[in-house]
């Protein structure tokens, strides 16, 4: 049984991902991170699913780095956008070089307990808005990952080229509880419905003929 440690916001991309790589036979190990952003909804919710599944579970502060991150409505003091993805206004909700800060510290992690990979959410609906869920950006990180200790690691992202409405059908047929997690950028008491979190998700949902099981305001 091959160890791994999947990168687990909480949110139903990474929930996807991390049931994935249970039900692939891997010693799960979840890896998430507070790095300064507006609630730790998310942060619960992904404590809560690793209570239940009885895995390792790590979160790790790095808020300390939130001043060099600024400029990104998730972790700044500027407001939350409304709309979709694909609206050019959402760009205010990339965090400068999250990705590969997050990977490093995942990596270094996976050396340091004898992991073989790495896994995390990226897919096919980021790749407009958040440059460091392409493709390339996966591809040239593996790269690096495999050469940057003596120990290989690789970096699996299994949705990469899938978009939302898809990872969500692979997650029902898995029969995954997604009350279980958490997407909106607000951290009410009910998702808001609006951001473009909210918005690709509903989508997501309604393209597989389900309701949400989430509270909508």
């Amino acid at each position: 049984m091959a160890k791994v440690v999947v990168i687990y916001s909480g949110g139903m991309d990474s929930f996807t991902v991390l049931n994935h790589a249970i039900k692939n036979g891997h010693e799960v190990y979840a890896l998430s991170f507070n790095y300064g952003q507006r609630h730790v909804r998310e942060l619960d919710a992904a404590a809560n699913v690793c209570t239940s599944l009885n895995i390792p579970h790590k979160v790790v502060d790095i808020t300390a780095i939130n001043s060099l991150l600024a400029g990104s409505s998730l972790t700044s003091d500027i407001d939350i956008p409304e709309g979709h993805y694909e609206a050019e206004s959402m760009q205010s909700t990339v965090v400068p070089n999250r990705n590969m800060i997050l990977l490093s510290l995942a990596i270094g992690y996976a050396v340091s307990i004898g992991a073989d990979a790495v896994y995390y959410g990226a897919h096919s609906g980021d790749h407009a808005i958040y440059p460091d869920c392409r493709p390339e950006f996966v591809e040239k990180m593996n790269d690096v990952s495999l050469i940057a200790n003596y120990e290989p690691v690789r970096i699996e992202v299994p949705f990469l080229r899938n978009d939302k409405a898809e990872i969500l059908a692979a997650g029902l047929a898995m029969r995954l509880d997604y009350s279980q997690t958490w997407t909106c950028y607000n951290g009410r008491e009910k998702a808001c419905g609006k951001c473009g979190a909210c918005m690709e998700r509903l989508e997501a949902f309604a393209a597989n003929q389900q309701t949400d099981p989430l509270p909508y305001e």
